[in-house]
């Protein structure tokens, strides 16, 4: 009987296991990239409209029409560069027929108006893509 139990518990650990590994693959998107360089690039001109525009303001440095644009984003799913905190700000990019801000955003990393890189996500933060001109 407590055979069949360790059997039990090593085969639910296992499939547990396979399912977190899974979870990380779908979250991480890129995973057979080295970990500085995770997310494939996107022109500025393959990006929606609204991001194109969103772009554009943080490259004049706003006005921004979000009370949260320009805000400390924390990478604390790691999927973006490891720097300090306070390197990467977020800026919604508006999504058409939402109520709210929408799953949509860029974040840039470095000097404010001069970023050192920006990535666009349209999935929360799931994957990013880096925006190259």
């Amino acid at each position: 009987m407590a055979r069949i139990a360790a059997v039990k518990f090593a085969l639910t650990s296992l499939a547990l296991t396979a399912a977190m590994a899974a979870s990380l693959v779908q979250a991480r998107g890129w995973t057979d990239r080295p970990a500085d360089s995770r997310s494939a690039a996107v022109q500025v001109a393959e990006l929606p409209p609204q991001a194109r525009e969103t772009y554009g303001l943080i490259r004049r440095g706003g006005p921004f029409p979000y009370e949260k644009d320009g805000s400390v984003f924390g990478n604390r799913e790691r999927l973006l560069p490891a720097a300090r905190r306070g390197y990467y700000r977020e800026y919604t990019v508006a999504t058409p027929g939402s109520r709210d801000r929408g799953a949509r955003r860029i974040v840039c990393g470095g000097p404010v108006r001069v970023p050192h890189a920006c990535y666009y996500t349209a999935d929360h933060y799931a994957s990013f893509r880096q925006i190259v001109e």
